[in-house]
């Protein structure tokens, strides 16, 4: 298969579609070397942006918390992101819009002069688990872990963010899984490296507060969702030791969609009725 840098298509660069393979930046980009970018993933379902502008606005939000306020409006991202499907004719897709600070007059830590680029990229993407989307993920546990907030914009969807995330997956691939689960600074469950995390017992919901991760727009629909049906959900404090007494488990985030979980280190969870009926309406309602 063809790296992600040598494609047929087009790209949305600084106002413009150019050429899939020119779509390229200098050396010296700041973002490059200081990690100042951010991004959103969305999912184009029957032509159509799942909570297009929802995204547009975190992206826009991640701009300000990194202090590089995005010199784009919501309908402007909105309205290139739509640019880059017609163009690639996709109907069903995976899309990546990112802001970065650019090579410019600054070339050390602060890079006010530096101007603020944006880029729209769109390409078919299945199951970000593979088959684990039906017979349960399995998970590591990961050694690092997620930051103080005094030390992170964690609501900012920032790249410099997933750093520990990459590490953490690499360390769970090696040993066979498909992702891994990560304790935050307390040593409460926080997330798995670029999803959020649901735990079912006794018939009610539990998942993380999102007060030192990212509160995820899926995580946010599917809370929605589940409240509509009368199911409760408890956003808790979860330790290490009540992994033990969860029944299923299932990740959410717009490339995992809602994937069941089967195993997290040592402990086992079943697809259950409620995980599956999760899933099945998810797909329906992004579609809808």
């Amino acid at each position: 298969m063809a790296g992600y840098d040598d494609r047929d298509g087009f790209i949305w660069m600084d106002d413009k579609l150019v050429e899939w393979r020119s779509a390229k930046v200098h050396i010296l980009t700041h973002a490059l070397h200081y990690a100042s970018s951010v991004f959103e993933g969305e999912r184009c379902y029957n032509g159509k942006i799942f909570k297009s502008s929802e995204h547009s606005e975190r992206l826009r939000k991640s701009g300000e918390l990194l202090d590089m306020p995005l010199p784009y409006s919501v309908a402007e991202i909105n309205a290139a992101k739509e640019a880059v499907l017609k163009a690639n004719n996709l109907s069903d897709a995976y899309v990546r819009a990112l802001a970065w600070r650019g090579a410019g007059e600054d070339m050390g830590v602060a890079s006010k002069r530096n101007p603020i680029r944006f880029a729209v990229a769109a390409w078919t993407w299945g199951n970000y688990y593979g088959d684990a989307k039906f017979k349960g993920a399995k998970l590591d546990i990961a050694k690092w872990r997620r930051p103080d907030p005094l030390t992170i914009p964690h609501a900012a969807k920032a790249a410099g963010l997933y750093m520990i995330c990459t590490m953490s997956k690499h360390a769970a691939e090696a040993k066979g899984c498909s992702d891994a689960m990560m304790f935050d600074y307390r040593g409460y469950v926080a997330e798995a490296t670029g999803a959020n995390i649901f735990f079912v017992k006794g018939g009610e919901v539990y998942t993380p507060i999102p007060d030192a991760i990212l509160n995820g727009i899926t995580r946010q629909t599917v809370i929605g969702m589940l409240q509509s049906w009368g199911v409760k959900v408890n956003e808790v404090r979860i330790k290490p030791e009540d992994l033990e007494g969860f029944e299923q488990c299932w990740l959410t985030g717009t490339a995992a969609e809602v994937t069941p979980v089967g195993q997290i280190g040592d402990y086992t969870f079943e697809v259950g009725e409620l995980t599956r009926k999760v899933s099945t309406e998810y797909e329906k309602l992004v579609r809808a």
